[in-house]
């Protein structure tokens, strides 16, 4: 297949780009390098995919559409749209960036494949369209009409739009829910990498809340999984939960943390954080029955493999060996 894939050179992008080349497939990767973090890491995430005779960059923005008049005039068998300004905390500040390009910019795609009749069309939404709330575990079928944050509420509106196109126009659509992705090359914003980062260079790490809250952690190699059956399957319109299915609590994800790095965390405790949700726990019966998804990598392990990578990808000057600091758990 020949396969577009959004968000090429981020985190997910680059893992499903390298699996799609593995077995076979052309990979067009469009990317546009934003500075939402260091875009060195970008260049860096794909530098593996470029080697491979079946990988074609094209640095650009999704909100182009001259650009993407371009892409789109050579055929492609699927599309699998994961660019998007991310983050909860961040599309509270900048909502206006977050609802042009993750709203205008899926419009634009989705119109494009309308033109250029591709068939199949992956959506990367988020759990976090599920809101603030607490009946576990979450399921496809739940309401998600009361967004908590300006990115949860992007990402509700993208789901909607793709069963608009799949309604009016046939568009073979799958829009699937990814619970906490974490893993080698995760960015560096997010918490498990920040937190590791600050604990082996002796600093302290922020905690928002009372280290209770719980999140479905999903490793990297799960979600690739899911994606690319995705992408073998995608047929109909189908909102599908990729996760973990087990939660891990904050605190206990600074213990799994301190225990594999061999040090323990200086914590600032803080207030919670508008947006931000108590537990998030994904029902993966319907991705089992789909996809034949079945995560495979649990909690401890996935912090183990991102650790190792953590360490052997670091800088020399970012942190001496790790030492034995004064906990400040529980709070």
């Amino acid at each position: 297949m020949r396969i577009l894939v959004t968000g090429a050179a981020g985190f997910i992008g680059s893992h499903l780009a390298e699996r799609l080349l593995s077995a076979g497939h052309e990979v067009v990767g469009l990317d546009n390098f934003n500075d939402f973090y260091d875009p060195d890491i970008k260049r860096k995430n794909i530098e593996k995919a470029l080697s491979d005779w079946g990988y074609t960059l094209v640095k650009g923005d999704i909100l182009d559409g001259d650009l993407l008049d371009k892409v789109f005039d050579d055929a492609f068998d699927a599309v699998v749209h994961l660019a998007a300004w991310a983050g909860v905390r961040p599309s509270i500040e900048r909502p206006d960036v977050y609802q042009k390009v993750n709203i205008e910019g899926t419009l634009n795609l989705l119109e494009r494949c309308k033109l250029g009749k591709i068939p199949r069309f992956v959506f990367a939404s988020s759990s976090s369209v599920y809101g603030g709330r607490r009946d576990v575990p979450f399921k496809e079928s739940d309401d998600v009409t009361r967004p908590i944050s300006p990115y949860a509420a992007t990402k509700a509106a993208g789901e909607a739009l793709c069963y608009t196109y799949h309604h009016l126009f046939g568009l073979n659509v799958h829009a699937l829910r990814f619970f906490t992705v974490y893993g080698p090359r995760q960015r560096p914003e997010m918490a498990i990498h920040r937190f590791a980062v600050n604990m082996l260079r002796h600093e302290p790490i922020t905690v928002f809340g009372d280290g209770q809250s719980a999140r479905d952690y999903t490793y990297i190699d799960d979600i690739v999984d899911g994606l690319v059956a995705s992408v073998e399957r995608c047929s109909g319109f189908e909102v599908i939960n990729l996760g973990g299915s087990k939660t891990t609590t904050l605190k206990q994800l600074v213990e799994l943390l301190g225990r594999r790095l061999k040090t323990t965390a200086l914590i600032n405790w803080m207030d919670d954080q508008p947006g931000d949700v108590p537990i998030t726990f994904a029902d993966v019966e319907k991705a089992k029955k789909i996809l034949g998804y079945a995560p495979k990598v649990n909690i401890q392990e996935g912090i183990d493999r991102f650790c190792a990578w953590l360490i052997d990808n670091r800088q020399e000057e970012d942190w001496d060996e790790p030492v034995t600091m004064p906990s400040l758990l529980p709070r």
